[in-house]
């Protein structure tokens, strides 16, 4: 199935998402997971219109890099070891996984210029999944204040893979919460005015309940 339709359709439910929650669709932004497709496919998902590429993987991101260079607005989604920072720092503009000193540390050190991060929640509290936890947040706010290269543009979560509908929605309300919080803080480089949640399973919920950035690949991509 062509990326233009699959991009009309999930524009379509992020529209209905908006009207159902009373919010204007403009607030939402799509980033197009394309770490498990080729360049050529991630070349005609630009073409249908997507601006917002995520990759999970520093191999994935410098390949596609050197196809697509500065053409989309890069996010670095997945689990970020330290010493692959360096490879993809100059290249990214926003990373959704910020979950630790010693990466905020090493982001610090190599950045040029200031990056947007978000920090990475586990709210779900599942082992399988990274992220510090909801009670550690505004303890890991106020030590990134010292940090000039990070802005902390806001948190990132993800929600169980269950049916469950209600369990989803009280993730996402959480970190929603979580935001709010934090931007009573009133830290210089943390106005953490984003929230990046909702996958191709979810988006629909997540938007409902606050997310500004959906990460979307298999329902869009393939």
């Amino acid at each position: 199935m062509k990326v233009t339709h699959n991009l009309k359709n999930i524009h379509e439910k992020i529209i209905e998402a908006c009207q159902k929650s009373g919010r204007n669709p403009e607030e939402v932004k799509l980033v197009a997971v394309t770490k498990y497709v080729s360049s050529e496919r991630a070349l005609e998902a630009l073409d249908a219109g997507v601006v917002h590429l995520g990759e999970n993987r520093d191999e994935g991101l410098l390949a596609k890099w050197e196809v697509l260079k500065n053409r989309p607005t890069w996010h670095f989604i997945g689990s970020l070891q330290t010493r692959k920072v360096k490879a993809i720092i100059d290249i990214v503009e926003y990373i959704h996984s910020l979950d630790r000193m010693t990466l905020a540390d090493e982001i610090q050190k190599r950045a040029s210029n200031p990056i947007k991060c978000f920090i990475q929640v586990n709210v779900s509290g599942e082992e399988s999944k990274h992220g510090i936890t909801p009670s550690e947040a505004l303890d890991f706010v106020r030590a990134l204040s010292g940090h000039d290269k990070i802005i902390v543009d806001g948190l990132m979560t993800m929600a169980p893979l269950t049916e469950d509908e209600e369990r989803i929605r009280h993730c996402f309300k959480e970190l929603k919460s979580l935001r709010e919080e934090i931007q009573q803080l009133h830290i210089e480089n943390s106005p953490c005015k984003e929230l990046s949640m909702g996958m191709s399973n979810d988006f629909h919920i997540a938007i409902e309940e606050g997310a500004t950035f959906v990460r979307i690949g298999t329902a869009l991509v393939g």
